[in-house]
């Protein structure tokens, strides 16, 4: 049973940085493709970011490509979400998603694992 837990969500300034994590429990996680959403106030759920657990693999949308990082620590579990240069825009429930395949994944439904989402807010 994968269990994901993320933290670090909070209010913040336009400009600012925050860094999520996402606890990951269960099965070993080599074979996984581990990714970030958000979802905002009346708009569907979005891609933000994902990474393979076995080699780094890393895909970014446009609206975070070069101000967001994804990355991941195999000795604690755990994959980081690193916000720099935060907009007002960003303002979503940010969720982590596992599913058990390497293939590129940048819709919701392709994962079959999600935590319960953790809040950002950046005001202007």
């Amino acid at each position: 049973q994968v269990q994901l837990v993320e933290s670090g969500g909070g209010l913040v300034q336009a400009g600012g940085s925050l860094r999520l994590s996402c606890a990951a429990s269960g099965p070993t996680f080599s074979s996984y493709r581990m990714g970030w959403f958000r979802q905002a106030p009346g708009k569907e759920r979005e891609f933000v970011a994902t990474i393979t657990w076995s080699n780094f693999n890393t895909v970014y949308s446009d609206s975070v490509r070069g101000r967001f990082t994804i990355s991941r620590d195999s000795a604690k579990n755990t994959v980081y979400l690193q916000m720099n240069s935060l907009k007002p825009e960003d303002t979503a429930v940010y969720y982590c998603a596992a599913v058990r395949s390497e293939g590129m994944k940048t819709h919701p439904w392709a994962y079959d694992y999600w935590g319960q989402g953790t809040q950002v807010t950046v005001s202007s």
